[in-house]
């Protein structure tokens, strides 16, 4: 039989010395220099580039890598706002709606102290019977119960924060000092997406808009919250798409300083409205580079998973970065839309071990446990 043969033709690979020289002289990059990076092919070259990076940015602890032993608890699924995206949300008035009790919530978070664990991250979605008494009876239950094990409430998505505000009535600087005085401790930057109104609006159109979700991180940090910023990218954005939600990022980071972490992470498809290939491993690994070189003011990178499984994210150490996030111990966004990867603590640890880092643990605000609990002594930063 005859053999077919098909000619491929490489790309030919753009040089990016003269980017590389920015970054060996800690200089920020634009646009234009993340533009030329996402559409240059050489991975190992962008891991060495982000990679050194993180080294400087960490010079007294650049053999370690944290993680944190903590759990999600996902308190109401119930939501109004449909993003295409989501596979967890339920409208209201749905049978399979829900809003965890106290006790149910208690429960969990017993579970997550019996593992030895300390950030409780709780979010939900937009539901319109609970207003601001209801999050500050339940965080104010949570110190009372469990405070003197150190817990700490890192909860409530700007998208959720932005909710409460609103529909009980109050500016977001009055929401934020309420549930500070309540127990918030710190915010997830969940619900970024990709900080572009044209990516929002195809996605997400009832949701807040990219300047609305920036103003709520400026008035948490304001309120003396630190929080996260993820990017969920490989829906519908492009790849200028992806940049201006980093430089975005970085502008609020260089007003505020209110960024502990950045955390990129690809959309899963499976069960949403949306019919989109599932990003590629290469495309996380080239995006967390980037995103490294790009985010020079946020001092952490924190693994994706969750969505990328536990091999990829232990590759990822040589791409940026210096965390491997929370335990989570459950986790049921992501894993509605088809992704259900598990990390015991001793399986995290292991992979950490075996790419020739140290493991350690960590709270919410990047303090080292060398003990692996909070135990009164002072705590080192990293």
């Amino acid at each position: 039989m005859p053999t077919l043969e098909r000619e491929y033709t490489l790309p030919k690979l753009q040089n990016i010395d003269d980017i590389a020289d920015k970054v060996y002289r800690n200089e920020r990059l634009s646009f234009e220099d993340g533009l030329r990076l996402f559409h240059h092919h050489n991975l190992p070259e962008l891991g060495m580039l982000a990679n050194h990076v993180r080294e400087r940015l960490h010079p007294e602890t650049n053999h370690l890598v944290t993680y944190i032993v903590g759990r999600n608890i996902n308190y109401t699924n119930v939501c109004w706002v449909r993003c295409k995206f989501c596979a967890f949300y339920r409208v209201p008035g749905h049978e399979e709606g829900y809003t965890l009790s106290r006790k149910q919530i208690f429960d969990k978070i017993q579970q997550m102290i019996d593992r030895g664990g300390i950030e409780l991250l709780m979010q939900g979605g937009l539901n319109p019977k609970l207003k601001i008494e209801w999050y500050e009876d339940l965080l104010h239950a949570i110190k009372e119960k469990f405070g003197a094990y150190g817990i700490i409430n890192h909860a409530f998505s700007p998208a959720e924060l932005i909710y409460i505000a609103k529909i009980s009535k109050l500016s977001l600087a009055e929401m934020f000092a309420r549930l500070k005085t309540a127990g918030l401790d710190s915010v997830p930057g969940g619900g970024a997406e990709i900080l572009t109104d044209r990516v929002r609006e195809s996605i997400s159109p009832y949701k807040d808009t990219a300047e609305e979700w920036l103003e709520c991180m400026r008035e948490a940090h304001k309120a003396g919250l630190k929080s996260t910023v993820t990017m969920m990218y490989g829906s519908v954005d492009t790849v200028e798409d992806r940049i201006e939600h980093l430089i975005k990022s970085r502008d609020l980071q260089d007003e505020t300083a209110g960024f502990t972490a950045f955390i990129p992470w690809s959309f899963q498809p499976d069960g949403t409205e949306l019919s989109i290939e599932r990003a590629s491993s290469f495309d996380y690994l080239r995006t967390l580079a980037i995103s490294r070189l790009m985010l020079d003011n946020i001092p952490h990178m924190q693994a994706s998973w969750v969505t990328q499984g536990p091999k990829v994210a232990q590759v990822a150490l040589r791409y940026g970065l210096n965390d491997f996030g929370s335990t989570m111990m459950e986790e049921n966004v992501v894993s509605a839309a088809g992704c259900a990867f598990t990390m015991p603590i001793e399986e995290m640890e292991r992979l950490i071990t075996e790419a020739r880092y140290q493991p350690m643990r960590r709270t919410t605000q990047y303090q080292l446990l060398p003990n692996g609990v909070p135990d009164g002594s002072p705590l080192l930063n990293v």
